[in-house]
Parts: C-alpha cells; structure tokens; sequence
C-alpha cells in the first residue's frame, strides 16, 4: 500500500469524486478527471527512505536536484510580517544548498539531523519560477531555523510557479530526528538549507538527491 502525505487526501478525493460525477452524466469525459486522480496520488506519494547511519551525516531535506551550492557569510533575516527579523551568523559562516523540486519528484520534506526548533516564520512573497536565483529570497516561503549540535542549520521551503502553498508541520521548540518528515510543498518548488561552513560536503551541482536518505554532508568529529 502506498504512504500518502495528508496534505493530498483532498486533491486526491476531490478528482476522484469528479470522475466519478463525470462517469454518471458523461462517462466519454471522465477519462482527465481519472488521470488527474492518479496524478495527484502519484504526487503526494511518501515512500519509506532508509535512514543513514552516523552521528555527524547530514541528510537532504528533500528530494529533487542540486542547483546552487554556495558560501555566505550568514543565514538571511527571518522577516515576522515586516515587522524586522533576526540573522544569525557563524563563527565560520555558512554553505547554502538548494535544491529544485519537479512536479515528478517526492514533495515531503525531512529533517537534516536531530535539532529542537528554533523559529518557523512565514513570508509572503512572490511566485517566481523556483529553479530562478532570486525567487530564493523573494518568493513566499517558510523558514525554520533548527538549533543542533553543530550550531544553527536553517532550512526554507520556497514556493515556485506551480507551486503556491508550502507547509510546515511543526512548532517552535519541536525536536525532530534526522530523516524525520516536518512538512511538504505542493507542486513544483525549491528548499534551501544552511549548513555550517565547515561541513564536508558529499554533493555536487547537478546532483539527484532524495530527503531523508542521501548524505549531503558530514560534519567533522568533535573531540
């Protein structure tokens, strides 16, 4: 039986319940609400992924390609309804990751390693097409801050074209384990994760991941 994300279950039931609306009164139509059904159950899939071993491997945050991998000095405001924000810097700075969804791809996003919930804060925004640069920082987008043994990791789901509703399952001072799943973004979209500087990373541009079960990086042994 196929895991589905509860965020589906009324895409899902609402298509079904068209076709079969369409199949009564013109059954030669119900042939695209069908297919949307099966779409939307393929879309809002959640298969098991296989945990990786290891205190100090991080794991992707969602499944999807690589397509920015870049240093920054701190992780970006997190904007409370235009009403200011907090930056929280690095005594190393931090490497941002982000990776672009498809349509085709497994939407649930996961936890990158054991961390308590600092902060989740929503920003509205624009819904610029998710693999564009700037639709990282200008589009509507969910931000949670994680506090973990290696300091601050700052995950944000970012809405795309598609894309218009990103959601975050859990609350300020949640603990969540690596590989658990804390939210999803419906249809095509983006994540980016800050990761501390000096994380030896295992990806590359171009690179297919999958959340929860890809190692996306290791952080060195502290004696």
């Amino acid at each position: 039986m196929i895991k589905l994300a509860p965020e589906g279950k009324p895409f899902i039931l609402g298509f079904f319940g068209l076709t079969i609306l369409v199949v009564l009164f013109a059954p030669w139509g119900a042939l695209l609400p069908f297919a949307l059904t099966l779409f939307m159950a393929y879309f809002f899939r959640d298969p098991e992924r296989r945990i990786p071993e290891g205190e100090n491997v991080l794991v992707s945050p969602a499944d999807g390609k690589v397509i920015l991998i870049s240093p920054t000095p701190s992780i970006p405001p997190l904007l409370r309804g235009g009403e200011g924000g907090v930056s929280e810097s690095g005594e190393g700075g931090f490497i941002e990751v982000s990776i672009f969804m498809s349509p085709l791809d497994v939407h649930v996003n996961r936890a990158p390693c054991e961390g308590t919930v600092e902060e989740v804060v929503h920003t509205s925004g624009r819904f610029l097409s998710a693999f564009k640069h700037e639709a990282s920082l200008q589009n509507e987008n969910i931000a949670m801050l994680l506090t973990t043994r290696y300091g601050k990791i700052l995950i944000r789901q970012v809405a795309g074209f598609l894309a218009r509703r990103a959601v975050c399952r859990v609350k300020i001072g949640d603990s969540l384990q690596k590989g658990e799943r804390y939210g999803i973004i419906k249809f095509s979209s983006r994540l980016d994760i800050y990761l501390p500087k000096e994380v030896n990373l295992r990806v590359k541009l171009g690179d297919r991941v999958k959340a929860g079960e890809t190692v996306i990086g290791e952080m060195p042994s502290r004696n």
